[in-house]
């Protein structure tokens, strides 16, 4: 069953602002004498300002508005016709949320989709620049922040790598999605795929997806699949435990249990292995319960007490088997969920599906995550020639 939408609609036309294309990689020998030099090689960029301006807006998931805005007058400034697809309704206890859908006059549904997701996860860090020595190549500058890899740095290769793409050929039939919602439930690209702007019969010829993949393409990634472990247990005064019964002391030696099932062989009961994939990756990402310290705890969701493992409606999705034919990439499996299960194509028609971006994920969702201008630079020329092997 179809969703009903509300749609925000920005039609432009004659624009003569369009940005030029990005000058080559550059072995410019900067001397850090004064903290402006470092401000000056972002400024004089237009990628690297846009980057900025999206990297300095809060947008943890859930408020993801102020960056949103900001990505449509952008897209709207540079001759794209842009649609603000409402995801969630402003409440008095949740902010307005949408994905922003783009593309050229009235191709509303063109043979190349490249999309990446605008949201972060907590918490908000500021966006900083640093030199990695006193002496240094201008593409080395290392830029640092929450998003500044994951996934802003996708955001602004895939726009430039589009802007540049219709400025070479301006017949090029190219669509532009920045969703919300990734880091946490996934809601902007599975709304997406539930709209009229994903059709049946899919009208992409291939779609690219913008993830921090350290400018690899990536030939697949592993599925995911989340449960609870709930402990119940007796409640008593903690100056008498022997009353009770905890929920803590019971579910400590199930996780540990659970905890080690990845480094386990499957043929001894551990968790599944693939040539591909390799071992099973497991988190315990979440535990919470008891009431005060002064209290023996009668519920944890974690454990034992009784111990009952509840599967209910987590969400999930099976491995992903993407394409990786373009050459001059190398190529890589990874071991993290993406928006690409999300986003359903309809139809027979095979349609390719690309990952691929900027950024090394070992420091996304990290007090450390940055970037470095040369890799952003070079995201773009990659994109480019994805977007060219798919049209």
């Amino acid at each position: 069953m179809k969703k009903s939408y509300l749609w925000s609609f920005i039609a432009l036309t004659g624009l003569t602002n369009a940005i030029e294309p990005q000058q080559p990689l550059r072995q410019q020998k900067i001397t850090q004498n004064e903290p402006t030099n470092l401000t000056q090689i972002i400024t004089s960029s237009p990628l690297l300002t846009f980057h900025k301006n999206i990297v300095e807006i809060p947008s943890i998931s859930g408020n993801e508005k102020s960056v949103g805005e900001y990505i449509i007058n952008f897209l709207a400034s540079q001759n794209f016709t842009v649609e603000k697809q409402l995801v969630t309704p402003a409440t008095e206890t949740e902010k307005e949320r949408f994905n922003v859908y783009a593309y050229v006059g009235e191709n509303r549904f063109p043979d190349v989709l490249l999309t990446s997701h605008i949201d972060t996860v907590p918490p908000f860090i500021e966006y900083s620049l640093h030199a990695p020595s006193t002496d240094f190549n201008r593409e080395d500058l290392i830029i640092a922040g929450r998003g500044t890899v994951d996934a802003k740095a996708s955001v602004a290769a895939i726009v430039f790598a589009a802007l540049e793409t219709l400025h070479e050929n301006p017949s090029a039939s190219l669509g532009l999605l920045f969703d919300v919602g990734e880091e946490k439930s996934g809601i902007g690209m599975k709304f997406f795929s539930d709209s009229e702007l994903n059709p049946d019969p899919a009208s992409y010829k291939a779609i690219i997806f913008g993830e921090p993949t350290e400018l690899k393409l990536v030939a697949g990634h592993k599925g995911t699949m989340g449960f609870k472990i709930i402990a119940k247990g007796k409640a008593a005064h903690s100056g008498y435990p022997e009353l009770g019964k905890s929920a803590i002391s019971a579910i400590l030696p199930v996780l540990q249990y659970v905890d080690n099932l990845q480094n386990i062989h499957p043929e001894e009961g551990g968790l599944l292995r693939s040539e591909k994939f390799n071992a099973s990756t497991l988190n315990i990402g979440v535990i919470s319960g008891g009431q005060a310290a002064s209290v023996v705890p009668a519920l944890l969701r974690g454990g034992d007490g009784s111990v009952v493992v509840d599967f209910g409606d987590l969400g999930g999705a099976p491995p992903q088997y993407l394409d990786a034919d373009v050459e001059g990439f190398e190529v890589i499996t990874v071991n993290y969920g993406t928006d690409v299960p999300s986003l359903v194509i309809r139809g027979e028609k095979k349609v390719k599906r690309y990952l691929y971006g900027p950024g090394t994920i070992h420091v996304a969702h990290g007090d450390d995550e940055a970037i470095t201008v040369g890799e952003l630079e070079r995201a773009v020329e990659g994109y480019k020639r994805l977007i060219n092997a798919a049209l």
